[in-house]
């Protein structure tokens, strides 16, 4: 059987991957040839934008090495598709080649749609779609200021982001009266217009371009139907797709009114030997935007030529993702356009948060939702629509934020059942899953092999590693948390074995309880062990291998591949002779600095044989290591406390040098956070931290297991009016019993969560010392104290450690490739526009004047 695939795109690719999975020994009596229009074979245009953040072509590629060194599939680039003849059964190609077909598949997908503006085809305007569009927008993007994208939908923000990368002033122009108006309500458009434009990009809403012309200062003069106009050098359409069907109208095939080729359940065309799968293909009058529906049509397509039994039966079009580090998630009907239907709404204008889900008439059922800014529930609330899940008695809840000790009702793994699809990328079912694991499957790593779950977009893999575990015990299996197939322990495990046996080398514990040579999971965790334990510098020499880059160089790598250099400031408290130092090194070297959110003095783009030299200057004026680079305490932000503010009950401020300066030595299993605030007016945002202080007119109250980033969390009340002594005493208990229980890279946060008991269970450990270890967790916190070092004062001190300090192993020759820009009267890193541009000015980097050896 001769096949011919039209189109290499995501979709037609996953075509081809289906019919190999699905041949079952057929393969010799298919040939497969596949038309590519492109020059290059099939790429991941779900995250194009990362190309402008470096990522290549090659990076992108969904083209596994040997895809096609298949004898019976051909695929052939830069060849277009001119005529389908349905009555020979062939496809004239653009090359000239006439090909034979027995079944055809048109994946041509679609094209971006260009509104008939008057000016739409000026120089510098552009459409956001392939690889060679992105390199157009690069070149424009090295020579212009400003960019515009027409368009606030899903991939108007995408190209919005990718405009930004290239360091353009950035607009986003959309007719509506809001934002990606399709998925989001309203509320939800609101907040997400507000984060967008405090990242920078500035959105009209409402907006109808009536013609592009000349700027006067700019390349382009976009004017609107409102009187109003917007000049800027670049412009980029992304407003909305169409359906390539130009080769199915031309051979008389069904297409849609409004376009699509129509197809069946089975994705057959009107003609029986041709099949349309994607963005081309109309089902049931509905076109599909978003890979998961063309995975499932390919899949489809692929089993019914076969002769298998499939069919596509639609898909849920709910989505989840991150536009420009905005969660924005849209479940089911986030409009409640069914009749009858209630809505909950929670709004957080401080942190910018929207949630709003809509349930039916009679309370029961999820029908949608609506998440931007946090989008932590968005599993469970798919699940629950999906699988039409009875709502908890007050489903509001599911939304509003966790309170202090209760959590938010939830959805085991247990309660879905075997049809739930776990991954929609690959169609994986929770039956899959577990039919999986009933095989032998007992690995994450061999669950995906086996089944292809969380391959693609990876969005799915904590639910499935659940739903495996859960499986396994159900089935008798052991549940294992081993660190890696070296040491058949967990970190907990470990941990252990190392404090009781007092082993305080990495090949004395592989000696005496693992096996092998380590790999880079294993020998991370046990630095990070030794070194909670014993407190010995981690750059001794029989630790520094063990260490990952940042912790072997003391400092965190950037993206050029300079480090940052970031002297601890306790409490953010710093004397004008300390900020002269740190400005007089940044001067001296050609360092970027900044202030953080974590009140220290940030210094970028130091090579790595600078390091030694600037952090003896600063050891000299005082500063000790920030830990910066560490799994270990960063830092305690503080208010001013009592000492200064008039609505301060305590002092804030020397306590939080007072913690600071105690826990500075401690290694964990990741990095740990502190804030202490001296009222309830919460200044320095004690309870989005690990540990939070706050205090009230009776003492200090505790928070603990919080964190920002990409998935918040409030801290929860541990303890109420405490004493300083007492607060103390518990933070040490709280961060040993943290330190010893704790999973590999696990933040507090996660770790409550996962902890057996929840709260109770640590307030049972920490307050009322249940498990008889309090003295010791309050000894082991004490050696750490007692036996803390600067880790940098040592580093320069010791010449063998110094020599480490270098770009090359066999040569005392810089990094030449390190390029700086000049930016607000400091350097950056040059972007991949610029390298690529040659003709850049180098900043020239400053020389050391002094080392010592």
């Amino acid at each position: 059987m001769k096949i011919i695939v039209i189109g290499h795109g995501m979709v037609g690719h996953k075509f081809l991957e289906s019919l190999a999975e699905s041949q079952d020994g057929a393969a010799p009596r298919l040939e497969v040839t596949v038309l590519c229009e492109e020059p290059r074979p099939a790429y991941d245009r779900v995250h194009l934008s990362e190309f402008f953040a470096g990522k290549s072509a090659a990076d992108l590629s969904l083209v596994p090495e040997g895809f096609f060194e298949r004898e019976n599939i051909l695929l052939k680039l830069n060849a277009k598709a001119s005529v389908i003849d349905r009555v020979a059964k062939t496809v004239i190609v653009s090359t000239g080649e006439t090909l034979h077909y027995d079944k055809l598949v048109i994946a041509t997908g679609s094209y971006p749609f260009v509104p008939p503006v008057p000016g739409n085809d000026r120089k510098d305007c552009f459409v956001y779609r392939t690889i060679e569009d992105l390199e157009a927008m690069l070149e424009c993007g090295n020579r212009s200021a400003s960019g515009v994208v027409i368009g606030g939908g899903l991939l108007g923000l995408e190209c919005a982001k990718a405009l930004r990368d290239m360091d353009l002033q950035t607009h986003v122009v959309e007719f509506s009266p809001r934002l990606m108006a399709v998925q989001v309500d309203e509320g939800g458009g609101r907040v997400l217009r507000s984060k967008i434009e405090d990242l920078g990009v500035t959105a009209h809403t409402q907006k109808n371009t009536v013609n592009i012309v000349d700027g006067e200062t700019h390349t382009h003069r976009m004017n609107f139907s409102d009187g109003t106009h917007l000049e800027t050098d670049m412009i980029v359409f992304s407003a909305g797709i169409r359906p390539r069907d130009e080769l199915a109208r031309s051979s008389a095939l069904a297409v849609g009114e409004r376009g699509g080729i129509m197809i069946n359940n089975s994705c057959v065309t009107s003609d029986p030997d041709i099949y349309a799968i994607g963005e081309c293909a109309l089902w049931n009058g509905k076109i599909f935007g978003l890979v998961a529906p063309g995975y499932d049509m390919a899949r489809t397509a692929a089993r019914h030529l076969l002769g298998g039994t499939a069919e596509f039966t639609g898909a849920d079009m709910s989505t989840k993702l991150k536009l420009m580090g905005v969660d924005v998630a849209s479940i089911g009907d986030p409009h409640g356009n069914v009749a009858g239907s209630r809505s909950y709404h929670f709004t957080d204008e401080r942190k910018q948060i929207y949630k709003k889900i809509v349930v039916s008439d009679c309370g029961k059922y999820l029908l949608g939702g609506v998440m931007v800014g946090d989008a932590t529930e968005y599993g469970t609330l798919l699940q629950m629509m999906l699988n039409r899940i009875e709502l908890p008695e007050s489903p509001e809840f599911l939304i509003l934020p966790q309170a202090d000790g209760n959590a938010k009702p939830g959805l085991g793994v247990d309660a879905l059942p075997d049809a739930a699809q776990i991954c929609s990328c690959n169609n994986v079912s929770k039956g899959d899953l577990c039919a999986a694991v009933c095989g032998g499957v007992t690995t994450i790593g061999e669950l995906k092999t086996c089944t292809k779950a969380g391959t693609s977009c990876g969005g799915c893999v904590a639910l499935v590693t659940q739903i495996m575990k859960s499986e396994m015990k159900r089935q008798g299996f052991a549940v294992n948390n081993h660190v890696c197939e070296h040491f058949p322990y967990s970190r907990q495990e470990l941990y252990h074995l190392v404090r009781f046996e007092k082993i305080h080398t990495f090949d004395a514990l592989l000696a005496k309880h693992g096996h092998g040579l380590g790999c880079d999971v294993c020998k991370p965790v046990a630095a990070s062990i030794l070194a909670s334990c014993w407190n010995d510098f981690v750059l001794n020499k029989e630790h520094a291998s063990l260490q990952d880059s940042n912790d072997y160089f003391l400092g965190n790598i950037q993206k050029d591949g300079t480090y940052s250099v970031v002297p601890r400031m306790a409490g953010g408290e710093v004397t004008p002779d300390g900020l002269i130092a740190v400005g007089q090194v940044a001067k001296k070297y050609g360092l970027y600095t900044k202030v953080t959110g974590g009140q220290r003095i940030d210094l970028f783009g130091a090579r790595v044989e600078q390091l030694p030299p600037i952090w003896e200057e600063l050891i000299a004026a005082g500063f000790e290591s920030g830990h910066a680079y560490g799994k270990s305490l960063r830092t305690v932000k503080s208010c001013v406390g009592s000492t200064w503010c008039r609505y301060g009950v305590d002092d804030s401020m020397g306590l939080a040098i007072e913690l600071e300066n105690r826990y500075k030595g401690l290694r964990s299993p990741h990095k740990i956070k502190f804030g202490v605030s001296g009222c309830t007016r919460e200044c320095a945002e004690a309870q989005s931290k690990d540990v939070g202080v706050i205090a009230t007119e009776k003492g200090w109250n505790l928070y603990v297991c919080g964190n920002g980033g990409m998935k918040p969390r409030h801290a929860e009340l541990l303890a109420s009016d405490l004493d300083k002594a007492t607060l103390i005493q518990t933070i040490d208990r709280f961060l040993m019993f943290y330190v010893r229980t704790a999973d590999r890279l696990q933040r507090t946060s996660v770790w409550r969560d996962n902890l057996e008991g929840g709260l109770d269970y640590l307030k049972e450990v920490i307050l009322q010392d249940k498990l008889k270890i309090g003295v010791e967790l309050d000894r082991e916190m004490q050696q750490v104290v007692d036996t803390y070092e600067c880790e940098w004062k040592k580093a320069v001190s010791d010449p063998e450690t110094r020599k480490r300090f270098r770009h090359f192993v066999n040569t005392d020759q810089v990094d030449e490739n390190v390029v700086f820009m000049e930016e607000r009267g400091q350097i950056r890193p040059a972007t991949l526009v610029e390298r690529s541009a040659k003709v850049i000015e180098i900043i020239p980097i400053v020389p050391v004047l002094a080392e010592v050896e």
